[in-house]
């Protein structure tokens, strides 16, 4: 038994059997009919038996999946800042998260095309309580957050995962997704949390967190959606919070989610890869002389990277001209495009009121306003 079995993906040798386990199961039927419509039922079982490790499972699976995703849900994917990375080298990448599955998915797309070393990705053990889901996620190589612990049990999970990580970057040679907060950002405004980074620093043990950051290679990665296919699932719990009212999630919320995320129209999505984090370690970390402040200086860093790479579409623009009641950025889109965005915010947020419509417009402008204060 390692200490790792209870988070880690499968082993290679662990992948045929747990094919097999699923190989029947209705949900894995949906999702090759929409991957592979074309191929019959037989001749795709028969194929995914053959399978045996995860690189085949996501090169010969998921990749073509998440393809037929693309073709059918976005008009495209645009990528930037991956030719600077290295082949055959492990990063640590700090994302912002939008999407529960794309996000992660799209950029081992990236990393694929550009013959990158794809992730392991952290995952809340919430988001696979499905037998399926749970399987799945784990041939798909994600390691699970454990959610809704006692604060002792919370404290040694986050320096197994810790160690996890560390282990797999620096001995596996295994690139690393985690989200810079948990959770998703639900209204726009990206921000890396401390206690992330935190997390992450327990693995240095006795090295400075200066050497052990710049051992694991921190990448910033910005994902930006031009319209985001759960939106209008995300408006209740961003009302809730804004009313003070506890937040709580309906049985199937995650799921579909899930769902809304990978069928829903995205229009164009750009995955900006950040340069890895290392002279500014020296620069703005080190010359701090306790731990808190090195991570809310790296935390800086970080969302400085995201917030200045994230690429801005004219849906963010023209929320951001309506939430003002000023044509600033008019120029940003068209007279159509602003049309097309008003029609389909007034149908996402039919019977809610001038509460929901401002929390909507806030997850569309509020990349803008944060990029304008980035530049200022």
């Amino acid at each position: 038994m390692s200490k790792y079995d209870n988070i880690r993906p499968y082993y290679d040798s662990e992948v045929n059997a747990a094919i097999c386990s699923i190989i029947d199961h209705p949900m894995l039927d949906a999702m090759m009919k929409f991957s592979f419509p074309l191929v019959p039922r037989e001749e795709w079982k028969a194929q995914l038996k053959k399978i045996t490790s995860i690189y085949e499972f996501q090169s010969q699976f998921i990749y073509q999946a998440l393809s037929e995703v693309l073709a059918k849900s976005s008009d495209g994917l645009s990528t930037s800042g991956f030719e600077k990375l290295k082949k055959d080298t492990a990063y640590l990448y700090i994302s912002n998260h939008r999407d529960i599955i794309l996000d992660t998915s799209l950029l081992n797309v990236c990393l694929f095309d550009n013959s990158l070393v794809m992730t392991a990705s952290a995952i809340g053990d919430n988001l696979v309580k499905n037998p399926f889901m749970y399987e799945l996620a784990k041939l798909n190589r994600n390691f699970l957050v454990l959610r809704n612990l006692s604060p002792r049990e919370m404290l040694l999970s986050s320096k197994i995962m810790s160690d996890y990580i560390k282990e797999l970057i620096t001995v596996d040679n295994r690139s690393v997704w985690i989200a810079q907060r948990e959770g998703r950002t639900k209204d726009g405004n990206d921000a890396t949390h401390q206690g992330v980074l935190k997390m992450l620093a327990m693995a240095a043990d006795d090295e400075s967190i200066v050497d052990y950051f710049k051992r694991v290679k921190i990448v910033p990665i910005s994902m930006s959606y031009e319209i985001d296919p759960t939106d209008q699932l995300k408006i209740p719990e961003l009302l809730a919070n804004a009313n003070n009212i506890d937040y709580v999630k309906s049985d199937n919320e995650d799921f579909n989610s899930v769902l809304s995320g990978i069928i829903g129209q995205k229009k164009r999505i750009h995955i900006h890869a950040g340069d890895p984090i290392d002279a500014e370690l020296d620069k703005e970390v080190a010359i701090h002389d306790n731990q808190n402040k090195q991570l809310q200086a790296l935390a800086k860093i970080i969302d400085k990277s995201i917030i200045g790479n994230f690429k801005l579409w004219p849906s963010n623009y023209v929320a951001h001209d309506i939430m003002n009641g000023s044509t600033a950025y008019s120029d940003q889109y068209s007279a159509k495009q602003k049309e097309m965005f008003i029609n389909r915010m007034q149908h996402r947020l039919e019977g809610k009121d001038e509460q929901a419509r401002s929390l909507f417009l806030g997850m569309y402008a509020n990349p803008v306003e944060n990029k304008k204060k980035l530049e200022k």
